[in-house]
């Protein structure tokens, strides 16, 4: 009997790309919850031109490609996994986003790259994507996604990598950096 591969997605920013700029999301979310009070999940999408090149900078501090993509690449080319990217970025970061692909060279490797070009909910568009993809585990770097997913009770595991501030979250499946997040996928498959 063929064993069947591992279905994995990853997100980007954050995931596969390392973001200092990552660690203030959680105080981001808290004024958000503490002063704008809207129910439920909701992501902010900018609208005017300087809101977009504001939110363009904020992407360009994804500054370098994080510790674990050879690894993943390995799995890849071994058949253990079958990858996929899935990032949230609006639609007008297309550009931004392809010069990472290509800098990745995700070409030969990933099945398939899926980005928000509807420019939908974060949150939504990931749960969609990996019901769609019938994945097995979903790596994000987000606890608000990661939190509404789990809730979601989807078939796929979802691994969170944390940051210093939001550590102390109690969830099953949380990790420190990509780099531990594949060491558990391989202990997975072996």
């Amino acid at each position: 009997m063929k064993k069947q591969i591992l279905k994995v997605g990853f997100d980007l920013d954050g995931v596969l790309l390392y973001n200092p700029a990552r660690i203030i999301r959680p105080i981001i979310s808290l004024i958000k919850k503490s002063f704008i009070k809207k129910k439920g999940l909701n992501f902010y999408f900018p609208h005017t031109h300087w809101e977009k090149q504001l939110w363009r900078l904020f992407h360009k501090s994804s500054i370098f490609i994080a510790p674990g993509l050879e690894d993943i690449k390995k799995l890849i080319r071994t058949k253990k996994i079958k990858a996929y990217i899935i990032t949230a970025r609006y639609s007008y970061l297309k550009n931004d986003l392809e010069k990472w692909l290509n800098k990745i060279d995700i070409g030969h490797y990933f099945a398939g790259v899926f980005y928000n070009e509807k420019d939908e909910q974060p949150h939504l568009f990931k749960e969609r994507t990996i019901k769609k993809l019938n994945l097995d585990i979903f790596v994000e770097d987000n606890w608000d996604i990661v939190n509404y997913l789990k809730n979601k009770k989807l078939k796929s595991k979802i691994y969170w990598i944390y940051n210093i501030f939001d550590r102390n979250y109690s969830y099953s499946d949380k990790f420190p950096n990509l780099k531990s997040t594949v060491k558990k996928i391989k202990e997975i498959i072996k």
